[in-house]
């Protein structure tokens, strides 16, 4: 006879109507304590005399559901996760297969086909991570080779700490955080992320990749910002080099990101608010968190190996961020001003550095000479030591700032074009005429120097 071997619930059903059967029980009482009807008791007890054991075997037992995966999908996920996705978290892993691969699965059906081979998401929580450490170290006593042992022990993963929550202030550009995370984003070389997130929302309002954190990193960051939304409130950011400045070996106003930064923020009305404690910006942290995991993999699988093609890549990625991880930007009342134009953009987001006329009437500036030029294309004079400033604008264009009045600035060659005794003659080309900025520009020299004299950290210097 063949050995019949039931689960509990069924073992408790064939024991109940056998000594309901031998005994001529109550069989409303044995329907009340199997929580069935009458019917299927008499149901059960024809089956007992009929088939004995054998009929309490569920019907479905051995049977696959119409919705099972097949094993050849199952090694393919496996696979792929093996050799091309090893880095990315369940869910987005599951949303890389249906984007990538035409794989259209579940986040749960992906762990549970992963945890079968006990291979642990890099964004398990710290209990699930210790189960799965118990139970590998239960099959590792019992692994009868070396090699399964070492099998093992490659699949136990570092715990990770998650960053503490608080509420989302009211509004959509009332604050936003900013920061720069260092990280192999793309290439095999570390980079740094410039990110700016608005905390109401969730949104990723401006984002750009640079080899250093710089003022250039956040100025095109802020860039972003006023072209798309307009003019935010307040930025919440960390103690660094470009938002507070600190002491250094050179005190040139060139290096002093925090009052080139500040001052275009002062410019257009935005505070700056500033913490040591980088829980007290948890949400851009955990964004940062969110795209070592999954922006990594996006460059990778794009083929992105250089600064200029991730920036690129970019545009496209932050709006499919946006769309599955931020709140709608149209639920929320925005407190954003009107958006400036691009010729005040260009000015606002500009370094400055103080330089003063040498006796050939010209300046020196990252090693080169230049001469002033008016609105008329002349070169204007000023007698050695005339003290004044130059404007590097956000489109790299030169300008010097003498108290109030600006001049274009004109690169002076090291060589001639041409010499006036071998080359022949030729039509001389007009020059072109230059643009100089209205009066209405930001960067005068006076309202500059005095906000200079307003900076704590300037008087330390100056001292």
């Amino acid at each position: 006879m063949k050995k019949v071997d039931l689960k509990m619930d069924e073992n408790q059903k064939y024991e109940t109507i056998k000594k309901l059967v031998e005994t001529n029980g109550n069989k409303k009482r044995v329907a009340l304590t199997l929580g069935c009807s009458l019917r299927h008791v008499n149901r059960m007890i024809k089956g007992y005399k009929e088939e004995g054991k054998a009929f309490f075997i569920h019907g479905n037992r051995g049977r696959k559901p119409i919705h099972t995966i097949d094993e050849e999908t199952k090694n393919l996920i496996l696979d792929f996760y093996r050799n091309k996705y090893w880095d990315a978290n369940f869910q987005h892993y599951s949303e890389l297969l249906e984007k990538y691969e035409g794989i259209k699965v579940s986040p749960s059906t992906v762990r549970s086909i992963l945890m079968e081979e006990f291979i642990v998401s890099p964004k398990a929580t710290r209990s699930t991570k210790k189960r799965v450490k118990k139970i590998l170290e239960e099959k590792k006593i019992n692994a009868s080779t070396k090699k399964e042992v070492n099998e093992i022990m490659n699949k136990i993963i570092d715990i990770e700490d998650a960053h503490p929550r608080r509420p989302r202030c009211a509004y959509f550009g009332e604050l936003l955080q900013m920061d720069a995370s260092e990280h192999i984003w793309f290439g095999g070389i570390k980079t740094q992320l410039h990110l700016a997130i608005d905390d109401a929302t969730g949104v990723i309002v401006g984002a750009y990749f640079d080899q250093q954190e710089t003022l250039n990193g956040y100025y095109n960051v802020l860039s972003q910002i006023l072209r798309k939304y307009g003019i935010p409130y307040m930025f919440f950011t960390d103690r660094r080099t470009v938002f507070e400045y600190k002491k250094k070996a050179s005190p040139s106003v060139e290096e002093d990101t925090f009052t080139q930064f500040g001052y275009a923020c002062k410019q257009l009305g935005i505070e700056i608010e500033t913490s040591s404690v980088p829980q007290a910006k948890g949400r851009v942290e955990r964004v940062f968190q969110t795209l070592q995991s999954r922006l990594t993999i996006e460059l990778r699988l794009n083929g992105i190996t250089t600064i200029e093609e991730a920036n690129i890549f970019l545009n496209s990625y932050i709006k499919e961020y946006n769309g599955i991880f931020a709140l709608p930007v149209n639920s929320i009342k925005s407190v954003f001003e009107t958006q400036p134009d691009e010729e005040k953009i260009n000015l606002t987001l500009a370094v400055l550095t103080s330089r003063k006329v040498d006796n050939g009437h010209c300046v020196r500036f990252d090693n080169k000479y230049f001469k002033l030029i008016d609105a008329n294309s002349n070169q204007v004079y000023y007698r050695k030591g005339t003290s004044g400033m130059v404007i590097k604008a956000f489109s790299k264009e030169l300008y010097f700032s003498v108290g109030e009045i600006v001049y274009a600035l004109e690169e002076i060659p090291v060589h001639e074009s041409k010499s006036k005794n071998f080359d022949f003659d030729t039509p001389e080309i007009k020059p072109k005429k230059k643009y100089i900025p209205p009066m209405s520009h930001p960067w005068k020299q006076a309202s500059f120097e005095q906000y200079m004299r307003k900076q704590a950290h300037r008087k330390d210097l100056t001292a």
